[in-house]
């Protein structure tokens, strides 16, 4: 079921009410949830990704951690 969305600009700019609309989309997360959506994805994947997003995360940390004590030295 699709919706369509309606914006009423008044008195201001056409260009603010996209802006102002888009930056609504982020915070609510409409595109994120539109990708996540787009392709059916096993839950087995999404936890192996999810996995190795937070290890990649934790490395990134652990790195910018070591460069940061080298240059306290």
């Amino acid at each position: 079921m699709s919706e369509n969305v309606k914006i009423e600009v008044r008195d201001t700019h056409p260009e603010q009410a996209i802006r102002k609309f888009k930056r609504m989309c982020d915070e609510f997360g409409v595109v994120k949830e539109y990708r996540n959506r787009k392709a059916y994805q096993k839950p087995s994947l999404k936890k192996k990704e999810k996995i190795k997003a937070a290890e990649k995360r934790k490395s990134k940390e652990a790195k910018k951690a070591r460069t940061t004590q080298k240059s306290l030295f």
